[in-house]
């Protein structure tokens, strides 16, 4: 029985391929087609009848010829050649141009530019089980065609399959919004989100034997059935912080003017009139309408 450990991934590993340039075999090939025509032509023109050495060296250079032909093949910038023999790896070309390989070696091309994906809109639970919707722009290339071509099955679909993934466990690590800002959001830290997200891709998608160029979040938005709940408490919190915000600086002042008039020695004030000066300045830093002064012509008291 076996110990139930499931066998590890055989990795592959880009090597470059022995192949020539198909400028010189198309030199070659040119050679020995003028070799075969010359051999075909005397023998037509001669006058000796039937099988002689000239009609070797024609049949012979057309086989030779025909099997040049078979090994040619292009390769387009960015582009490269995986050469194979009855299904084994033999390397990679990525010499861009007119190219040659022996012709039992097949050759599978792989685009070697560079990619951009927006991927669609997915629902996720942010770190406070908020549902939101994200969708995000990603920029990748093929940097090992060996991986990319025989360690996953298509590694187009591997892609977008690993970015929707991402996407999710990034989204669920962070919450949407703090009012406070005293954590990372996927709202207000874009730049930090997006380094977590290319660095999570790059971990998935290094199997496949690609890397992430850049990537970012292309949509963010509380999901359609709490947007104008979670709105209104957007709302409400920005007001319960600009009220803490403006109660922080109405204490401030208060204090200030105390205390200055204290130092001056202006006037003296008792407890109480401490007290009430303080509940009159409060009310006017604090009110959210203009107030209208009242002028106490007799007493204090």
């Amino acid at each position: 029985m076996g110990d139930g450990t499931a066998p590890a991934l055989n990795r592959s590993r880009e090597t470059r391929a022995a192949t020539q340039s198909g400028y010189l075999m198309l030199l070659v090939w040119l050679v020995l087609f003028g070799i075969a025509i010359w051999a075909a032509v005397t023998n037509i023109q001669g006058e000796t009848v039937g099988w002689n050495w000239k009609w070797g060296v024609a049949v012979a250079s057309g086989i030779v010829g025909t099997l040049i032909l078979c090994g040619f093949y292009l390769i387009n910038p960015n582009e490269a050649a995986a050469i194979q023999l009855f299904g084994s790896y033999k390397g990679t070309d990525r010499e861009s141009g007119l190219r040659w390989v022996l012709p039992w070696l097949t050759r599978k091309k792989i685009a070697v530019r560079a990619n951009n994906v927006i991927s669609d809109k997915i629902k996720v639970n942010d770190l406070r089980g908020n549902p939101i919707e994200m969708a995000a722009q990603v920029v990748w290339r093929v940097t090992d065609t060996a991986q990319a071509l025989f360690d996953v099955d298509d590694y187009k679909e591997f892609v977008l399959a690993q970015i929707e993934a991402a996407v999710r466990a990034i989204g669920s690590r962070y919450p949407y919004d703090d009012h406070t800002h005293d954590e990372i959001t996927l709202r207000g830290n874009h730049d930090e989100v997006g380094v977590e997200l290319r660095k999570a891709l790059i971990e998935r998608l290094d199997v496949a034997g690609i890397t992430v160029d850049e990537c970012g979040l292309t949509h963010l938005a509380y999901a359609p059935e709490i947007a104008g709940a979670m709105l209104r408490r957007q709302q409400a919190e920005a007001v319960v912080a600009a009220r803490a915000k403006l109660v922080e600086g109405a204490v401030s002042m208060v204090e200030m003017a105390l205390q200055q008039l204290s130092e001056k020695q202006v006037v003296d004030l008792d407890d109480e009139r401490r007290a009430a000066m303080v509940s009159n300045l409060m009310v006017v830093l604090c009110g959210e309408r203009d107030t209208q002064p009242v002028v106490n012509a007799g007493s204090l008291y």
